[in-house]
């Protein structure tokens, strides 16, 4: 049976993204991007008003910049992360940051975007962490029988690591291909096994071939 349900913009009318950059014109291009694809938005300059948004409204996606005015957004990702409420977060960065990438990436970012941002990758993100919700809430409804497996809770990046960890390439050769460090391909890496139930890489690759 297949079971891939298509993504449908007009889904996104009642999803807010929120989206928090103190950089005016990051946030009008990001703001115009969204609503051309159905979306709700919100703009945060600053986190006071972050945070008092997201306690009127609690959004479907967050976008929030590693670095807010000189304050460091990090411990906001955490404190998201830990209200376990399953709100995608996507960090934004002004320059490239290996430590600050892995540090996101622990702390539960489901990804990370180096500015000048590629508006169809990001676009591409977000829209499957969201296919991914559609197939969650449809098996929940009892629309149409769906089965959820492990991989449909990889982010895009994620099954990018899989596909090449798979493929025999090590965290070097995945970093240059994917224009990341090999460190950064390790935290992947651990979070696909982890996500995966693998306690190894040879039972990874085990899993994908028997799934």
């Amino acid at each position: 049976m297949n079971t891939e349900i298509s993504y449908r913009p007009f889904l996104n009318r009642d999803r807010l993204v929120h989206i928090v950059d103190s950089d005016k014109a990051t946030c009008d291009a990001l703001d115009v991007l969204f609503r051309l694809e159905g979306f709700q938005t919100a703009i945060s300059r600053n986190s006071d008003d972050f945070i008092a948004r997201f306690g009127q409204r609690r959004p479907d996606v967050v976008i929030l910049n590693f670095d807010l005015g000189g304050e460091d957004m990090l411990p906001a990702l955490r404190r998201i992360k830990d209200m376990r409420a399953g709100i995608p977060v996507f960090m934004l960065a002004d320059q490239p940051d290996i430590d600050g990438t892995v540090e996101a990436m622990r702390g539960g970012a489901s990804d990370v975007f180096v500015k000048p941002v590629d508006s169809e990758r990001f676009v591409r993100a977000v829209r499957d962490t969201l296919r991914r919700d559609v197939h969650l809430t449809a098996s929940r409804d009892g629309q149409q029988e769906v089965e959820v497996r492990g991989f449909a809770q990889l982010t895009p990046r994620e099954r990018e690591v899989l596909q090449l960890i798979t493929n025999g390439q090590s965290n070097k050769e995945a970093g240059r291909e994917l224009g990341i460090s090999p460190r950064t391909i390790e935290v992947y890496r651990a979070r696909v096994m982890e996500k995966l139930g693998a306690r190894n890489t040879a039972d990874l690759i085990r899993i994908v071939l028997t799934s």
